[in-house]
């Protein structure tokens, strides 16, 4: 089957993808899944960068919406815009390991990390439920630093999930609220999408007639998605947080147990 045929079910999945997306991240659990699935014949690489679009579309549709409506919480500017050119830089260096390194060794890291999340989150009933920046001077600048360089690698390497080790690090780390972490991860996940994309398009891995639609798609869902997390405050975003990363957890358990 042609890729465009199944083009109306792939721009569904890019939709629910954005809607979660722009709630908690986490939208690359269904939309990289449903484009390896349903274009089966196109390379992995294509399929990556086809998606990339997609994704980053929604996320600056995201973004713009989370900085409108944050209702005078200010974003420490500084600090994220740190962390997403270094993010983007690092983002860049992953892609290109990734043909020489094993993407296998890191899936038994990454879950073990996500449990530690979604059992502190669980734990601490008022995570993120305020913001009360707890990091100042070089102190935060740097913290950014190393935010930018461990996650802007682990996108460019491995990608899923990016957006929610970003939330869990802004609340955790930076003593966001929920909302606030949300727009500050939204930023710096620009960055590495931007890298990440380049690195695609520069060696022509981009099905630009299936990216395009689904980045429409996207957009839509990922701007329904921030507006509702935005209506319903911090308390629905971490209820929502915990569920998507119990499904990131359920899905990387799959593949490192059940070989």
């Amino acid at each position: 089957m042609p890729p465009i045929a199944v083009l109306p079910l792939l721009c569904f999945f890019a939709f629910l993808a954005g809607f979660i997306d722009g709630m908690v991240g986490g939208g690359g659990l269904i939309q990289l899944p449903a484009l390896l699935l349903l274009l089966p014949e196109v390379p992995v690489p294509t399929a990556l960068g086809t998606g990339k679009i997609a994704s980053l579309a929604g996320t600056l549709a995201s973004a713009q919406r989370y900085l409108k409506g944050l209702n005078g919480v200010p974003i420490r500017w500084r600090t994220v815009a740190v962390a997403a050119v270094v993010a983007g830089c690092f983002a860049l260096l992953g892609a290109r390991a990734v043909s020489g390194l094993n993407k296998e060794l890191v899936k038994p890291l990454v879950l073990a990390l996500l449990v530690l999340m979604a059992a502190y989150t669980a734990w601490r009933k008022d995570f993120g439920s305020l913001h009360a920046p707890r990091l100042a001077g070089s102190r935060e600048l740097w913290t950014g630093v190393a935010l930018g360089v461990s996650i802007g690698f682990y996108d460019g390497f491995f990608g899923p999930g990016t957006g929610s080790l970003l939330l869990f690090a802004f609340v955790g780390l930076f003593g966001y609220d929920f909302l606030a972490a949300s727009a500050s991860a939204k930023v710096v996940n620009i960055a590495t999408n931007i890298a990440g994309l380049a690195y695609f398009i520069s060696t022509g891995q981009v099905l630009y007639k299936i990216a395009l639609p689904m980045a429409v798609c996207n957009v839509l869902g990922s701007s329904l998605g921030a507006r509702l997390a935005l209506r319903r405050g911090t308390g629905f975003v971490r209820v929502l947080f915990l569920g998507v990363v119990s499904a990131f957890i359920l899905k990387l358990g799959w593949e490192v147990l059940g070989k």
